[in-house]
């Protein structure tokens, strides 16, 4: 892709909007992935639910037994609402009444979500459901010796079924499956282990890799060991929702990610001095959560910065670093940490469940500069070996050569 002089602005997303940046100074590139045709999220998951990967839910299930769905929180966008109505059809089905459904949202160490969030999130379903607290897990089996602990409406129940989105992710290659129910719904100790450095070092674990990581391996044996039965998720890219699948959760999982990779996946060729990376509502709420865009850019199959590279991202953070558990352990690190080399030296020695976004964070900060701009919260960002400026022009110099990554989430760099 050949750099062209920016004479005309480029749009990249703040928050539920965006804003124009200019740098006539520079040569710009834009990277997009191959995109792809949306598809309407309740007729794909009406159709995956119907065409499953195995047996279909209502053979899964006994009229009289409780069934336990786990859903995603405030961080994904899943249409949680749709996937709810299509499950809880499929279950009325076969002879299960609602009251013998329970919903809990897959928070992980992500702070709780609101009424306001859980009725926009799940609709006419919100009464069903509850928060995730790591605090009432049960232990219900083990892998390699770690204990498995699961919510205790989750474990109690019969069956247990999620939603999730299938996306890419820093660890486990791409989010979805087990994931939400052993990590969403789990305990301290397989949310430490997954996330600790010495699974993290492993050779493959990786963003946008499936097979042969040792990360997703170990989330879906210890999906077995909790029994997800039956999973319902849909991937997404730029133009919505891509797609739908369900059933046995370690199909579902490698069927959307294949969907993903065809849309999401972007070769770029050359070396720059900046990467503007676009995040958007509803990552963009938290730092924790904005920071993603600069590991996925630097920890990713191709990092495209050259040496002294830096890595700038407008994002609102109405939340500052985030309120949950997790983004309070990765604000408590980076801001109490004398330098990136000094942090992740540390942090090597171990550290708190929730708090490995500030491992990797540190990993990226060793090698290249981060600029979060048009913050509300400018103070957080420094307070984190980061750097603050009120817009993007004022983080790029001017000469540079820039890639702009208006989807950093969903663009896989190739």
């Amino acid at each position: 892709m050949a750099g062209v002089a920016s004479r005309v602005p480029v749009e990249l997303p703040l928050g539920e909007r965006t804003v124009d940046v200019s740098l006539p100074d520079c040569d710009v590139t834009v990277c997009r992935p191959p995109g792809g045709e949306a598809v309407d999220p309740r007729t794909a998951a009406r159709d995956a639910v119907a065409d499953p990967h195995g047996p279909s839910l209502s053979e899964r299930v006994d009229g009289d037994e409780s069934v336990a769905v786990v859903v995603t929180d405030v961080t994904r966008a899943t249409p949680d609402d749709v996937l709810l109505d299509i499950l809880l059809d499929e279950l009325t089905g076969a002879g299960v009444d609602r009251d013998q459904v329970s919903v809990v949202v897959g928070l992980g160490l992500h702070r709780p979500m609101t009424d306001s969030e859980l009725a926009d999130a799940l609709g006419d379903h919100a009464d069903l459901a509850e928060n995730h607290d790591p605090g009432a897990t049960v232990e219900v089996g083990e892998v390699d010796g770690v204990p498995i602990e699961i919510h205790e409406t989750v474990a109690s129940a019969d069956r247990v079924v999620s939603t999730g989105m299938v996306e890419p992710h820093q660890y486990a290659g791409f989010s979805g499956g087990a994931k939400t129910v052993v990590v969403g719904a789990g305990g301290e100790s397989q949310i430490g282990y997954t996330h600790g450095p010495e699974l993290l070092a492993k050779e493959g674990v990786r963003l946008g890799r499936v097979a042969d990581n040792p990360f997703r391996e170990f989330l879906d044996r210890a999906g077995d060991v909790v029994g997800v039965d039956f999973a319902l998720n849909v991937t997404h890219g730029p133009s919505g929702i891509l797609g739908a699948s369900a059933g046995d959760p370690r199909p579902v999982v490698r069927d959307l990610a294949e969907t993903a990779r065809g849309v999401l996946a972007a070769e770029v060729t050359g070396e720059y001095d900046a990467v503007l990376a676009g995040v958007g509502a509803p990552k963009d709420a938290n730092l924790y959560q904005t920071t993603r865009a600069a590991t996925y850019v630097v920890l990713g199959a191709n990092n495209p910065l050259r040496d002294g590279g830096r890595v700038v991202i407008p994002a609102e953070l109405p939340e500052g670093a985030g309120d949950g558990t997790g983004e309070r352990r990765f604000h408590e690190w980076l801001s109490g940490a004398e330098s990136a080399d000094a942090l992740y030296e540390a942090m090597r020695e171990g550290y708190e469940p929730g708090a490995q976004r500030a491992f990797v964070v540190a990993r990226t900060l060793r090698t290249h500069d981060v600029y979060v701009t048009n913050s509300q919260h400018p103070e957080v960002v420094e307070d984190c070996l980061m750097h603050a400026r009120s817009s993007v022009e004022e983080a790029v110099e001017p000469g540079s050569d820039v890639l702009v990554v208006p989807d950093a989430l969903d663009t896989l760099l190739v």
